[in-house]
């Protein structure tokens, strides 16, 4: 996990203002916060029960390694076969 994309995870889990080059994370609530890659929102987490809701509208516009990288460093099962990309098995 790249050094960026620890200090995310943290910010998740303190539900922390944070922001650093291309990412950043905005609490929306006591328990849920945002995921923004370039100021398009990638990701919802539900820091209490652990529930990461992709934006798949997101995904499915910038397919970018950066983008599931971001994703794969939340616990989200993204990836990319001959050129389809997949969350959870699905293509997107």
């Amino acid at each position: 996990m790249r050094k960026i994309e620890k200090q995310m995870v943290a910010a998740v889990q303190n539900l922390a203002k944070w922001r650093l080059d291309n990412t950043s994370v905005s609490p929306i609530d006591d328990v849920n916060c945002a995921i923004y890659l370039h100021g398009h929102e990638i990701a919802l987490i539900n820091q209490r029960s652990g529930l990461v809701m992709v934006n798949e509208n997101t995904l499915k516009a910038y397919p970018t390694n950066t983008t599931k990288s971001r994703l794969r460093a939340l616990g989200v099962d993204v990836t990319t076969r001959k050129g389809v990309t997949y969350l959870y098995g699905k293509p997107v």
